[in-house]
């Protein structure tokens, strides 16, 4: 049961990634490169490719449980810097702020589910759970 419950949280926690990328960077390539810039993240455009292919990578990691590690320290990379750069609500002021800080600190939980993926592994239905296992017969 453990096992299961693990999975589908993994596949929970994986969703919102892989829908940002497939469902809205992807499809809006050029308006979300736009409005990267104007929050002044260089280089938007290879930003932009490099957060698609670290939402995708990362969120197929962490799903299928290989290499979760790897995969939880580009999703942490990506909501790291995506933080910094469109939820600084110390830039902010009134309620523009407070909206900032809540999101802000969503994301912090969102860090913190990648640092306990990199310190806890995938659980025992995954392919890193099965790779290990086969080593050892």
């Amino acid at each position: 049961m453990q096992a299961a419950i693990s999975l589908l949280a993994r596949i929970m926690i994986a969703t919102i990634f892989l829908m940002s990328a497939v469902g809205n960077k992807i499809p809006n390539f050029n308006s979300v490169a736009a409005t990267m810039a104007t929050e002044g993240v260089p280089m938007p455009q290879l930003a932009l490719v490099g957060a698609i292919v670290f939402l995708i990578a990362g969120s197929l990691s962490v799903i299928a449980g290989f290499k979760i590690r790897i995969g939880a320290a580009l999703l942490l990379v990506f909501i790291v810097l995506a933080t910094y750069f469109f939820h600084d609500f110390w830039t902010f002021e009134g309620q523009e702020q407070q909206l900032q800080m809540i999101q802000f600190m969503k994301n912090l939980s969102l860090m913190g589910t990648m640092v306990f993926l990199i310190a806890n592994g995938a659980g025992e239905l995954s392919l890193d759970a099965r790779l290990a296992k086969s080593k050892s017969e």
